[in-house]
């Protein structure tokens, strides 16, 4: 169980939980629904499961990439400690999981559940013939919002579509900071990125320019639902952390790029989360 752990990158689950939960929790503040324990369990085993088909399957279709590349040399496959065959069954098996997960949630989230699986397994193929792979991968992770809404409720709105929207550009910049380290190799190898198409330093500005709007849609659900201070201080150490974040890397330093990369955006995504928990439980209308 340690190495598929360790294969799928388990702790990084903290990204796009958190904004699920706010999507389910969302649901149930906006709507009549009566908040189900089966759900819940339902919507968490959902996210689980799809997250651990596209990080497996990612590692399976990369595993001769990662070899060549220094970086990423050690992890489970190149490094023998997962053989692709054991990836690819657990792809299969965890995609199966998530379809069956759906099924026992409501008729439209089984219809669309293909459909997420294709573009979170999908991801994986892009940066061997586009640059915005980066925009697949927050894509991806920006359906979790309005998945956990649709579980709770089988029908869209438009305050999570906002949050997703906030998850698509939030992932998709902070992937293009972490792209910065493959630079070179990504060039050497002809894959795509968008730092190995137009280099680093404008790399970082299409990065900054898609955290602005990341905050600018996760302003928007004021003007769309009751929020009170608790959710403003919630944004407020969400954008502080992110130009924190764009103040650790720099073209010519990456020496920061985990910190930034995975302990701020794992911290800002929790912290944002919980203000948000906080407003929907001792709500102080503005």
């Amino acid at each position: 169980m340690r190495k598929y752990v360790s294969l799928v990158l388990f702790a990084h689950t903290v990204f796009a939980l958190p904004f699920a939960c706010i999507g389910f929790f969302l649901a149930l503040n906006t709507t009549s629904y009566n908040f189900n324990w089966l759900s819940f369990v339902l919507m968490l085993a959902c996210m689980v499961f799809a997250r651990n088909a596209a990080m497996a399957f990612n590692r399976y279709l990369d595993r001769s990439i990662d070899a060549k590349n220094p970086r990423t040399a050690t992890r489970d496959i190149p490094a023998g400690r997962v053989k692709p065959k054991e990836a690819l069954l657990f792809t299969v098996l965890n995609s199966a999981l998530f379809i069956t997960s759906t099924y026992f949630i409501n008729p439209l989230c089984l219809a669309l559940s293909p459909i997420a699986l294709l573009v979170v397994l999908g991801y994986s193929f892009t940066k061997r013939f586009t640059p915005l792979c980066h925009l697949v991968l927050g894509l991806g992770l920006a359906l979790a919002p309005m998945g956990a809404y649709l579980v709770v409720t089988g029908a869209f709105a438009w305050t999570p579509i906002f949050f997703s929207l906030a998850v698509f550009c939030w992932v998709s910049g902070f992937d293009i900071i972490y792209a910065l380290q493959d630079e070179a190799f990504d060039k050497q190898e002809n894959l795509f990125s968008i730092p190995a198409w137009l280099g680093a330093k404008k790399a970082l500005r299409v990065s900054e320019i898609l955290h602005v709007l990341a905050l600018f849609c996760l302003i928007m659900p004021v003007f769309y639902t009751t929020l009170s201070w608790f959710y403003l201080a919630g944004l407020a150490f969400f954008g502080i952390l992110l130009l924190y974040q764009h103040r650790l890397v720099k073209p010519t330093d990456l020496s920061k790029v985990d910190r930034a990369f995975q302990t701020t955006n794992g911290i800002a995504s929790v912290i944002f989360a919980l203000c948000y928990f906080l407003d929907v439980w001792l709500r102080s209308p503005l």
